[in-house]
């Protein structure tokens, strides 16, 4: 079987790390009124921005080291993910910037940070570091009081107990609750997806890797990314190689996620690798930098490759948030806070309590206007290619007339045709348009993201569905692009899936197959399918089945 191009199955089913360059949301967001809103305690201005499947934190990192630069302000972050595997990567992510610079260092954090968030495959280290980092949030997911305290900058608050339960859950798989590499065979796992996806063309991966790379994504602008870095990644899941390739060994536990298969007729609970084997984790910080010199060509080929550029600027993102959670950090010491630049100081980094990040409940994009603390809220409104279809009028009731929306585009899906990438621009505009935004006008052309802003005249919701303005076709879902990739539709491989021990519950919400499934299939929505709500999510007692034999 070989895959056409086209077909979105390289995407996968789980989004782990962003598709476009990391935001700095507070150049992005309406400009602050002299006479703005503030807050009436500690008189500061806030920026509320609502995100949908950010999944790596890369927009937020960017939004605090960029702080700075800006004058003060409270943010609020409220992010939505559809699976708990991305909340509890989200978490992970900002507990290690904010480690305290006394117990490890800026290089150390930063190559923690890469080979957790983009490696299919960890260093001894850097594992035992997930495992006790794991063990510690495990301890203080169920216990509130202890959470606020220690992590000051979290709210989990909005989530169902339940999901919290799972999200426990989720943390204790990763502190090693099941025992043993056999767990989760990250290299098996890897090697049966690739064998699934190339189909006859497996044995020539090489070469499909190498068209992929020069033909797709040089050619939409990531010319940084070299040759043997990308193989190296499409064969071993390993994109970010900071020592010896003999130390990388142990699985990264961080990038399983459960599933849940039909086996003549019964569903069984399975935890496997569904994430992204095409394009790598190289564009989010690995293809634009601040310091041009990392950007400049020799012969007409680029002196720095993507890693070198992704480590360089997740060092100065770390460098910069130093601060953030330690402002007495030591002002002279320069791998930690920044001190002058040409003798002048610069700006004072905001206090640690200038920033929250709330997680939303899984599914809850169409009754988030419901509510009444959310509705006409969020100033930014950020949507991720995989969570397009979501955009909705019921959505854009939930931002400020004027407010803005950022819309990722899906440019480098090295699956989709030139076309197809139109049709989705096309769609995401009408989509944009039904739910009350209009093309922000000043804005240079992107090829990355689209941008607009909320009609101060727009209807509100209410009154816009009992006119009858909304059509049926005005919600209907996005181009064939993000349909259900090949990896969610067939009969997998039993070798693609671990059948799960214990009782974990699963963070996606799933639908039963029809009668006419009789070979395994996984029914699991993709990133880009739309997530029931959920009161769906399957309970414990539901998860205890039989294993795959």
């Amino acid at each position: 079987m070989t895959t056409p191009a086209g077909s979105g199955a390289g995407f996968g089913s789980v989004s782990w790390w962003g598709l476009s360059p990391a935001l700095d949301l507070q150049a992005e967001s309406p400009p602050m009124a002299p006479d703005s809103q503030a807050n009436t305690e500690h008189g500061t201005p806030e920026l509320d921005v609502l995100l949908l499947g950010s999944v790596d934190g890369r927009h937020l990192l960017r939004t605090l080291a960029q702080a700075a630069l800006w004058s003060p302000r409270k943010f609020h972050f409220y992010v939505l993910e559809n699976n708990l595997e991305a909340v509890a990567r989200h978490i992970l992510f900002f507990s290690l910037a904010l480690e305290d610079p006394e117990k490890m260092g800026l290089q150390e954090r930063s190559e923690v940070f890469l080979e957790v968030w983009g490696n299919a495959l960890l260093r001894p280290s850097v594992a035992a570091f997930v495992r006790a980092q794991a063990e510690r949030l495990a301890r203080l997911v169920p216990e509130p009081d202890r959470l606020a305290e220690q992590l000051p900058w979290l709210s989990l608050g909005a989530l169902k107990f339940r999901e919290r339960d799972a999200l426990e859950a989720v943390f204790r798989f990763w502190a090693g609750g099941e025992k043993g590499p056999e767990t989760f065979p990250m290299s098996r796992l890897w090697d049966m997806r690739l064998r699934h996806y190339l189909g006859s063309r497996y044995d020539a991966r090489r070469g499909v890797s190498d068209w992929d790379l020069h033909m797709k994504l040089h050619d939409r602008g990531a010319r940084v990314i070299h040759t043997r870095e990308f193989r190296r990644w499409r064969d071993t899941g390993v994109a970010f190689e900071l020592r010896d390739s003999s130390a990388y060994q142990l699985p990264n536990r961080t990038l399983a996620s459960g599933r849940l298969l039909s086996h003549h007729g019964e569903r069984v609970a399975a935890r496997g690798y569904w994430g992204d084997i095409a394009t790598g984790p190289f564009v989010a910080f690995g293809i634009e930098t601040d310091d041009e010199s990392l950007l400049r060509t020799s012969n007409g080929q680029p002196v720095k490759t993507a890693g070198e550029i992704t480590q360089h600027n997740v060092t100065e993102l770390f460098r910069a948030m130093a601060t953030w959670g330690h402002p007495s950090a030591a002002p002279g010491d320069p791998d930690e806070v920044p001190g002058e630049v040409n003798g002048t100081p610069e700006p004072a980094a905001p206090s640690p309590g200038s920033f929250t990040v709330h997680f939303l409940p899984l599914g809850s994009t169409q009754t988030l206007h419901h509510r009444s603390c959310y509705k006409g809220r969020f100033q930014l409104l950020y949507v991720a290619c995989g969570m397009v279809h979501l955009l909705s009028p019921e959505l854009g009731a939930c931002v400020a007339p004027g407010g803005r929306l950022i819309v990722e585009l899906a440019r480098y899906l090295v699956d989709v045709r030139q076309e197809q990438l139109q049709g989705f621009c096309d769609r995401v505009g009408e989509l944009a348009r039904a739910a009350g935004f209009a093309p922000q006008p000043g804005t240079g052309p992107s090829e990355s993201f689209a941008r607009f802003y909320k009609c101060e005249d727009s209807a509100p919701i209410d009154a816009a569905v009992d006119s009858g303005i909304l059509h049926a076709e005005t919600l209907a879902p996005p181009p064939e692009l993000l349909v259900p990739p090949p990896e969610a539709t067939n009969s997998p491989s039993e070798d693609l899936a671990q059948p799960l021990q214990g009782q974990i519950p699963l963070s996606e919400p799933l639908q039963l197959p029809s009668e006419s499934q009789a070979s395994l299939e996984a029914l699991a929505p993709p990133t880009g399918s739309q997530t029931p709500k959920p009161e769906s999510l399957p309970g414990p007692s539901e998860i205890m089945t039989s294993p795959i034999s």
